[in-house]
């Protein structure tokens, strides 16, 4: 800010205000600066080099994992006494070590159903086995669990990946503990498939944790208790035509937006990309995977490529794993029924996890062992997505949900329209885009942050200028300028032409 300093001298020209066009004062020039600088920035952002939100990095390497860039950090307590207030619409960054167990406190009402997952994110140069994962479980102050507690593991594919698992806290009329306002605790545990948090077979090392905290409000008017019986479970044909290009994101936060249609993408050994799909009320999610075939190596792995879904609260759905020999191979999930509100009320997990309707999550990873055989890639990856059924009105909440548009399938389907989300606009490196030239994009936001520090240039002029006239005018000071003075001086001639 030191150039602020000394601007007096650029308002007073010989005791008089100028005529037509003046000598930029110092506060002008250094505004003018400003300006040309955020010009500079934003025209100068495509070095072709991957970004800092991009699923790899500058060597070319798979990144873990893309956290939100508002997540706030906190640190998981031993035991409960301790432990660290979550709040309801946030993600938070956390991390936890070889058998560890870790509590989070919740402030809960009477009315509002709670939602909290954690994504489990392996540090680079861990090994996993099959029976490694992640759970979670929320519990009342006498130690109850709110719901049965979730999992998830590795499996299969032994490759280090992100997973998530997730618990809940509900109110309802088929609910019999945890039903009043009070405090509660997550508890995070690293586990294997005994269920033990202190297992000598879990892997060494601590992994990153990325927890998500959703709030649904209560409906205006109970409704029905029993989960819809009867759907179309038969599996469509496949959809045909030309893929587009769509790069995926490195985490939830920054996933890439996908609509009904073929997709094509590039994966590489150890790496995982999300993307997600707008689902409404009423509607079905048909989704696949096909690992393309490869042009060099031999050999065979059991599990090579893993297509999860989770649904709006990053809440495990389903998954499913194929086979590689270097021939072109395909992980297709299973007919999941419409989403509808009454699924929580399902015996089958797989059905009870469709009961929002937002953004559905494909997370799509190729294990780490496939270099070993075929190479480092990247791997061709299509994506086959169909959202089938007419939106339907959802239910009549009696408050909103935190965050807003969790539950608002609109507003995933704007951001599919605009080509991908805010978040994730930076989550593809350059010259991967969908089509559009990525220069042209780049330009594009450039204009835009240009505009913006113009604006706020003249802004803060207009202010500076108006606020001195009053106080010099009070002063008696005749020689002080205007208070609509000549603007600070911009980085071209305005009235000069500009050809492109």
């Amino acid at each position: 800010m030191a150039t602020v300093r000394g601007h007096d001298e650029g308002w007073r020209v010989m005791g008089r205000r100028t005529v037509g066009r003046r000598a930029p004062s110092r506060y002008g020039r250094a505004l003018g600066a400003l300006a040309l600088g955020a010009a500079l920035c934003a025209t100068a952002a495509p070095t072709g080099r991957a970004s800092a939100a991009s699923p790899v990095t500058e060597s070319g390497t798979p990144k873990p994992y893309a956290y939100a860039e508002d997540d706030t950090t906190v640190e998981g307590a031993a035991n409960t006494t301790n432990a660290a207030r979550l709040e309801p619409g946030r993600t938070y960054r956390s991390s936890i070590g070889e058998g560890g167990k870790l509590y989070y406190r919740l402030a809960l009402d009477a009315r509002s159903d709670a939602y909290v997952s954690a994504t489990a994110v392996p540090r680079p140069g861990t090994t996993v086995s099959y029976a490694d994962g992640v759970k979670v479980s929320v519990q009342d102050d006498n130690s109850r669990r709110c719901s049965s507690s979730a999992a998830a593991h590795f499996g299969a594919s032994e490759s280090p990946r992100p997973i998530a698992a997730w618990a809940s806290r509900e109110i309802g009329p088929t609910r019999y503990s945890c039903q009043t306002a009070g405090t509660y605790y997550v508890v995070v545990e690293r586990v294997d498939t005994t269920g033990s948090s202190a297992s000598a077979s879990l892997s060494p090392g601590d992994w990153d944790l990325e927890l998500a905290y959703v709030s649904e409000p209560a409906l205006k008017k109970a409704g029905s208790t029993k989960a819809p019986e009867a759907w179309n479970s038969a599996s469509p044909e496949a959809l045909q035509g030309d893929a587009r290009t769509r790069a995926g994101g490195a985490g939830f936060a920054t996933a890439a937006a996908l609509e009904k249609g073929v997709w094509k993408d590039g994966i590489r050994p150890g790496q995982t990309l999300f993307y997600k799909v707008p689902v409404d009320w009423g509607q079905q999610i048909y989704a696949g995977a096909e690992l393309g075939s490869s042009t060099g190596g031999d050999g065979f792995l059991g599990t090579a490529l893993v297509v999860s879904l989770y649904n709006p609260v990053r809440g495990f759905v389903d998954d499913v794993g194929c086979g590689y020999d270097g021939s072109q191979r395909a992980a297709v999930l299973d007919p999941l029924p419409p989403v509808a509100y009454e699924n929580r009320y399902a015996l089958n997990d797989r059905t009870s996890s469709m009961r929002f309707a937002g953004s559905y999550y494909l997370a799509v990873h190729l294990a780490a062992q496939v270099a070993d055989k075929f190479g480092d890639g990247p791997f061709g990856l299509t994506l086959r997505v169909r959202v089938e059924g007419a939106a339907q009105a959802g239910p009549a909440y009696a408050g909103r949900a935190d965050p807003r548009d969790v539950f608002d399938a609109a507003a995933g389907a704007a951001a599919e329209a605009s080509g991908g989300t805010t978040a994730g606009a930076g989550d593809r490196a350059v010259g991967s885009g969908s089509g559009t030239d990525p220069h042209m994009k780049a330009v594009a936001a450039g204009g835009l942050g240009t505009g913006t520090a113009l604006l706020l240039v003249l802004a803060v002029w207009t202010a500076v200028a108006r606020r001195r006239a009053r106080r010099w005018a009070a002063a008696g000071d005749t020689s002080a300028p205007a208070s609509s003075a000549a603007p600070p001086a911009l980085p071209w001639d305005p009235e000069a032409p500009r050809g492109m």
